[in-house]
C-alpha cells in the first residue's frame, strides 16, 4: 500500500503534468488499478464490511484481500468506475475532460479517444461531471453577490424574470476586496423566495453580507441568519456590471459555455452537473496546469458510487424503455 498522499498533492509524483507523463504513469490497466487504490484506501485499506487494515493482501486474480475477514474487493467496486474493463480509457477521458478551457463534448470524447459508441462518450462525460462537486463542500462565506442568470431563447415580448422556456441559474459569488473568489450555481425552478432563498442557505455561510438588487425574491433573507445589501439596480444610472462585477463576469461565461460547449442547446434534466462542471473549472482556474484538476476529479471518482448508464438516460425522459438492462458482461458503454 502506497504512503498516504500529502494535503498538496506533488506534480510528477502524485498525478502526472503531461500527456508524456501520463503515459508513464499509466502504462496499463494495472497501474491504472494502482492508482484507484492509492487513492480510494490513502490512510489504509478499508473492508465493505468494516474492517480496517494498514494493507491489504493480494490474491492471485489481482484483487484486495480483507487481512480480518479474507473477503476480496476489487478496487473499483462502489466507485464510479465499477464493473469495467477499460480503466485506462477512462483516465483519459478523465484527462481530455480536464484540458478544456471552457468544457468538453461528448463528440470531442468521442474523437480523442477513438470510441466506437457516441453513447459511451457522453455517458462517460456525464457520469465525470456528476462526480465533479463534492456534496460535503465547503460553503461561501464573506461578501457573496448573488443574482440570477438565464439559458435558452425565450419567446417574443417576454423580458426581465417572466421567463417561461428558459433555464434559470441562480450565481453566488465570494468578493475578496474586488476580487472573485469561489462560486456557487444552481439550477433554479423560478425566482420566488423559497428558491432563491433556499439556494443560499444552502451555499453560504450564515452570518455572511449577502449583496443582491432590490428584487423581492432576496428580501428578508436577513431572517435566514445573513446580513444583507441591497442595490436597486433598475431605477440606478449605473449599469448593473457596476454593483455587481462578479455575478455579470459568471453569467457572461456561463453563455460563452453554453455556445461553445453546447451550440447554444442546453438539457435541463442534466443542467445541474453541467453546472457542476463549470464551477470545478471556474474554482481552479488559478491551476496553470491539467494535472492539479485531474487529481481531483480521480480522487472524487473513486469515492462516489456507480452510476448505472440505462438509469442516467432515462433521467433525460428520452430513454427506451425496451432496451434490455445492462450487466456486468456487456459492452463498457453499459458503464
Amino acid at each position: 500500500m502506497a504512503d498516504s498522499p500529502p494535503a498538496q498533492p506533488r506534480p510528477g509524483i502524485d498525478y502526472p503534468r503531461t500527456l508524456i507523463e501520463f503515459g508513464e504513469f499509466f502504462p496499463d490497466e494495472k497501474a491504472c488499478v494502482a492508482y484507484v487504490e492509492r487513492l480510494r484506501w490513502a490512510d489504509g485499506f478499508v473492508c465493505p464490511e468494516g474492517h480496517v487494515a494498514a494493507a491489504a493482501w493480494r490474491s492471485e486474480r489481482g484483487l484486495s484481500v480483507c487481512p480480518t475477514c479474507r473477503r476480496q474487493v476489487s478496487a473499483t467496486a462502489g466507485t464510479l468506475f465499477e464493473g469495467t474493463r477499460k480503466l485506462r480509457q477512462w483516465f483519459l477521458a478523465a484527462w481530455e475532460v480536464t484540458s478544456q478551457q471552457y468544457g468538453a463534448s461528448a463528440l470531442g470524447i468521442q474523437r480523442a479517444l477513438g470510441l466506437g459508441s457516441y453513447e459511451t462518450a457522453w455517458a462517460w462525460l456525464h457520469k465525470l461531471r456528476r462526480v465533479m462537486v463534492r456534496p460535503d463542500r465547503d460553503h461561501l462565506f464573506g461578501d457573496v453577490e448573488v443574482d440570477e442568470t438565464y439559458l435558452g431563447e425565450e419567446a417574443p415580448g417576454i423580458k426581465g424574470r417572466r421567463v417561461i422556456n428558459r433555464a434559470i441559474v441562480g450565481i453566488g459569488v465570494e468578493m475578496n476586496e474586488a476580487k472573485i473568489g469561489r462560486i456557487r450555481l444552481r439550477h433554479v425552478p423560478n425566482v420566488n423566495a423559497p428558491s432563491l432563498q433556499g439556494f443560499v442557505v444552502d451555499t453560504v455561510t450564515p452570518g455572511s453580507l449577502i449583496h443582491t438588487d432590490g428584487w423581492q425574491g432576496y428580501a428578508n433573507i436577513a431572517a435566514k441568519g445573513f446580513r444583507h445589501r441591497v442595490t436597486v439596480t433598475r431605477t440606478s444610472d449605473q449599469p448593473a456590471h457596476i454593483p455587481f462585477p462578479g455575478v455579470h463576469r459568471v453569467a457572461s461565461l456561463l453563455k460563452r459555455w453554453r455556445l461553445g460547449t453546447h451550440q447554444g442547446a442546453i438539457s435541463k434534466e442534466h443542467l445541474p452537473y453541467d453546472l457542476d462542471e463549470v464551477t470545478f473549472r471556474f474554482n481552479r482556474r488559478t491551476s496553470k496546469a491539467r494535472g492539479p484538476l485531474f487529481y481531483r476529479l480521480l480522487s472524487q471518482a473513486v469515492r462516489t458510487a456507480h452510476i448505472d448508464t440505462d438509469a442516467l438516460i432515462l433521467d433525460t425522459g428520452r430513454g427506451r424503455p425496451g432496451r434490455r438492462r445492462a450487466t456486468r458482461g456487456d459492452a463498457d458503454h453499459s458503464r
